[in-house]
């Protein structure tokens, strides 16, 4: 795969990782809030208020973070990646330019 590609998979997916942080990421932030401040947590449906369990909507935001650190990791990896590549290595001998180039002076 040229290193182009991993720059753009890379963009890509740290572009997603914001993205489902962003649109997703509230409804968990409430909840760190209740769990922290009240230490019941309430989830609001249809304009009424439904308890839930403290616990497992801090592991549900425990996985949706790991979700997001993965996005985001796995984008920051593909971008190291593709700047890494061989762009400059593989350039060949007819298309270099310079002392010693194939061009005529």
């Amino acid at each position: 795969m040229s290193d182009t590609r991993f720059t753009l998979i890379g963009i890509g997916l740290i572009f997603a990782g914001f993205i489902v942080l962003g649109v997703l990421g509230q409804h968990h932030y409430n909840l760190a809030i209740q769990s922290q401040q009240f230490g019941e947590c309430f989830e609001y449906k249809d304009g009424t208020q439904v308890p839930v369990d403290c616990n497992v909507a801090m592991q549900d935001r425990n996985w949706f973070f790991a979700l997001v650190i993965a996005l985001i990791g796995g984008g920051i990896f593909f971008l190291v990646k593709g700047v890494r590549g061989k762009w400059d290595q593989d350039v060949k001998e007819k298309d270099k330019v310079g002392p010693d180039s194939s061009f005529p002076s």
